[in-house]
């Protein structure tokens, strides 16, 4: 949807500015987004920072009736509780199977019965770098070889460098 920005002129920008000064001289704040706690949103929770940035140019009359109504006319402003959310970690993602680590067990016997490597790599734990460089070590002394361990291994130092590249550190402590 194409939202047009209004022109709006000086003195109704002026008005604002000296409204938002006001307010935050209420609340006690020291810049604009320190008013956001103050004025709630349809959906529940409070303005967002960005919100408010967006109404202070697209659309100043309306972002003044709204400090007036919820920061300056109230004695005292009351803070707007934030919107109920998950703690990050408990953030369901959609359309991912959870498995237990039994039910993973069975499948992963299930795809060793019948054969299928492509399965068994992807339900098969994942080795630590420093386990996957002991194991290709021993293989080399007993004069085997295993593709599927040297395949761990490269996975694992291709995980590595991403994490390296992702926290833009290039100090990794190793694993040895």
């Amino acid at each position: 949807m194409f939202v047009e920005e209004t022109k709006t002129n000086p003195k109704k920008l002026e008005e604002l500015e000296d409204v938002i000064a006001r307010a935050i001289k209420k609340v006690k704040g020291r810049k604009d987004n320190d008013l956001c706690k103050y004025i709630p949103m349809k959906d529940g929770g409070y303005m967002h920072h960005f919100t408010l940035d967006k109404m202070k140019n697209k659309n100043p009359e309306e972002l003044g009736s709204l400090i007036n109504k919820f920061i300056l006319n109230p004695n005292p402003p009351l803070v707007v509780p934030p919107k109920p959310r998950l703690a990050r970690g408990l953030r369901k993602k959609r359309d991912q199977l959870n498995f237990t680590k039994l039910q993973l067990e069975r499948l992963l016997s299930m795809a060793t019965m019948y054969g299928d490597k492509e399965m068994i790599s992807i339900l098969s734990p994942r080795k630590s770098l420093a386990q996957c460089k002991r194991e290709l070590i021993q293989s080399i002394r007993d004069g085997s070889v295993d593709s599927e361990l040297w395949n761990a291994y490269v996975e694992s130092v291709k995980v590595r460098q991403a994490i390296i590249e992702a926290s833009g550190a290039g100090s990794v402590s190793t694993e040895d």
